[in-house]
């Protein structure tokens, strides 16, 4: 199945996502940037201005060359055993050795005629049932054919790619429970959305990808800057990031008490990008390509050694005034440069306050690693009411205690706190049943709809009153059914 829109073309510097079987890896499309994904190296130099969902074999000298639809053999021609119980796995029945392989490899032999000459070399081969000689085959055909298909990434394809390569950068968020979130929290082109999630940048970009660029989003983060690491491997378009905007959570409680200035703002975010470029799958390959750098030896020119040392002490010193005129230029040039940035950020984050005074979002989705609570609490006054909002965690503990406060405090309905279950399913002709590895939690949602807060009368005496009022209405009813 192609993913994406189809057509789409591979470009240089676009993020995309290698597949194998149910393997996924996001890499940056550059020339000659050697990538190494399960136990394959490569370059996607030729991949470039080839569809996305393109299928490619791996060909000596880690060439990428699109893979050529082969017509399967009809199976009339097989033959196959009634059962398998008669086999035994004592590794003797493969006549090839490992040495025999590696040799046909040396030679440039095709993977497909690999698997061909294992299948005649095999003792047991036609014994086996017709399903697990399918078996065998798609498990040779894994190790021996080098095939790599590109895609373009999406959240259904991150989110996966996430879950199963570190899912702890995301909070254990399993893409079933995010799919949730984007349902139970309404979000669609032309919301204004509050977002807090240390999930990567993960949650952000899914919201971004079902906004399609239309309305706005404040994403709300914690420390020195917000960390986007896994939105960045999405691919939108710039416009995309002109209504994104950020805002610190050490600022809420001034700005819901009146108290806000943008004169201390949190640490310089250059600080932080540094731990944003670690956390991000992309990583690998820079921190090689440093290496290399390192290893080579720096070719200085040998010095001339009947050079007079007074000579040299001169160019020495002149050289010395010259660098620190040029270390001063360069010091004012970048005190201003900090000044401007620093201004920028000041503008922008008076520009998302403003935003926030409205209390007028539609919408509000949590997923972080902080206990919920606190957060709800005072995030839930830029929401406006009649509007969804949503909250994960890994645990049910925080969700429950979340739960009680809201009710105490009144200004939500319809609140519910769910568990996702999630079993795959294997399905194919006269085969399909249960996967037999199932994952054990998909972690708890939290969602509900905000109301106006009527903060004249406390919410337990309103309650009480209802009580006393409950009954005889219903007690009507009854009687008048027995007259």
């Amino acid at each position: 199945a192609m993913e994406g829109s189809p057509g789409a073309r591979i470009r240089e510097g676009d993020c995309a996502v290698l597949k194998r079987g149910e393997v996924f890896k996001a890499v940056p499309v550059l020339r000659r940037r050697k990538i190494i994904f399960e136990k394959q190296w490569f370059y996607l130099d030729n991949a470039i201005g080839h569809s996305y969902g393109t299928t490619f074999e791996v060909t000596n000298g880690g060439n990428l060359q699109p893979k050529q639809e082969v017509e399967e053999t009809p199976t009339e021609t097989k033959e196959a055993g009634t059962d398998n119980r008669n086999i035994v796995d004592d590794g003797k029945s493969q006549k090839l050795t490992h040495d025999d392989i590696k040799a046909l490899k040396d030679k440039g032999i095709k993977g497909q005629e690999i698997v061909q000459q294992l299948i005649e070399n095999s003792t047991t081969f036609r014994d086996k049932t017709e399903f697990a000689q399918d078996k065998y085959i798609k498990k040779k055909k894994k190790k021996y054919e080098a095939v790599i298909t590109i895609v373009k990434p999406s959240t259904r394809i991150l989110s996966t790619m996430y879950y199963a390569r570190e899912p702890g950068k995301i909070n254990h968020l399993r893409y079933d429970t995010l799919a949730q979130m984007l349902t139970l929290g309404n979000i669609h082109a032309g919301n204004k959305m509050i977002v807090m999630e240390t999930c990567a940048g993960l949650v952000l970009g899914a919201v971004m990808e079902r906004m399609g660029g239309y309305g706005s989003i404040i994403q709300m983060y914690p420390g020195g800057g917000p960390v986007r690491a896994a939105t960045s491997c999405f691919g939108f378009p710039k416009p995309y990031f002109d209504n994104l905007h950020e805002f610190p959570l050490s600022k809420v409680h001034s700005l819901l008490s009146g108290t806000f200035s943008t004169e201390t703002l949190p640490s310089d975010p250059e600080d932080n990008a540094l731990v944003e470029e670690e956390s991000n799958g992309l990583t690998e390959e820079k921190q090689t390509s440093l290496q290399e750098t390192e290893e080579e030896p720096t070719a200085e020119a040998p010095m001339e050694i009947n050079q007079s040392e007074e000579q040299e002490t001169m160019d020495i010193n002149a050289e010395d005034v010259e660098f620190k005129e040029n270390k001063e230029k360069e010091n004012k040039e970048n005190v201003r440069e900090k000044q401007m940035k620093q201004w920028e950020r000041r503008k922008k984050l008076t520009e998302t306050a403003a935003l926030l005074r409205e209390k007028n979002a539609d919408g509000l989705i949590v997923a972080s690693k902080f206990h919920p609570t606190p957060l709800l609490l005072s995030l839930l006054e830029f929401v406006a009411p009649s509007r969804p909002f949503v909250v994960y965690c890994q645990y049910k503990e925080p969700l429950l205690e979340c739960y009680t406060k809201l009710r105490e405090r009144g200004g939500v309905i319809n609140l519910k706190l769910s568990e996702t279950w999630l079993r795959n399913y294997q399905v194919l002709p006269d085969r399909s049943h249960p996967k037999l590895t199932m994952s054990g939690g998909g972690g708890y949602l939290l969602s509900g709809i905000t109301v106006v807060l009527d903060k004249g009368k406390s919410d337990s005496s309103n309650s009480e009153t209802l009580k006393m009022e409950e009954p005889s209405p219903k007690r009507c009813k009854v009687q008048d059914l027995h007259c």
